[in-house]
């Protein structure tokens, strides 16, 4: 880490940060922003640039960031710091175990932009996407709130997306892959994707009203 970010982590952490680990009974989304406002959950945060951008032009709306790499996290946190986000908080563990934590039907939306795809066949059980991970994501989605997937892995593309149709719960309004949203800011992995030459995938499907 740089002295800025470690300096943020030391800081900011106490104000914005949540270790999932901790968490001993139900994580209250308004208790934790003080204030009442729809929820996105942002699993995977990455450096954070992709999550302060998004937070930064949809005010009304709060971002709560999971993330187990701890520079990414004091990255993150100077980012909110430097672009006087309020309306981020940022999380660290294991972003099921959190999302088991949350109210049935208190998230506006979810987004796994660029998981790990685990290429190898036997540890395709590691991977996010999966039905039972896909039903509880669901479970936490409220009535026609968002699940959006982005991969440039193609196999994994396409396993998420027959994972994500054969949901009962989930509609899927592009009828397969969507087209790239212009709100989703490229991240890291896409840069290094796109100059590799491979095609990026942005799965969005919503939960029935």
């Amino acid at each position: 880490m740089s002295d800025r970010q470690r300096d943020a982590l030391t800081r900011l952490w106490p104000a914005y940060g949540l270790e999932i680990a901790d968490l001993d009974g139900p994580c209250d989304p308004v208790a934790l922003f003080g204030r009442p406002a729809p929820l996105v959950l942002e699993i995977g945060s990455g450096m954070g640039d992709a999550t302060a951008a998004m937070a930064a032009a949809d005010p009304d709306r709060h971002y709560l960031a999971v993330e187990v790499h701890t520079p990414g996290i004091a990255n993150l946190l100077d980012l909110v710091q430097r672009h006087r986000l309020d309306n981020v908080r940022v999380a660290r563990g294991d972003a099921l175990d959190l999302v088991r934590a949350l109210p049935q039907g208190s998230l506006d939306a979810v987004h796994a932009f660029f998981p790990d795809p685990w290429p190898k066949a036997r540890h395709h059980k590691r991977r996010l996407i999966q039905p039972a991970h896909v039903a509880l994501l669901r479970s936490r989605l409220a009535p026609g709130g968002t699940l959006h997937c982005a991969t440039d892995w193609a196999e994994y593309a396409e396993s998420m997306r027959e994972t994500l149709i054969a949901d009962p719960e989930l509609v899927d309004p592009h009828d397969g892959f969507a087209p790239r949203p212009a709100h989703r800011p490229v991240t890291k992995f896409e840069r290094r994707a796109l100059t590799a030459d491979r095609p990026i995938f942005d799965l969005i499907h919503h939960r029935r009203p």
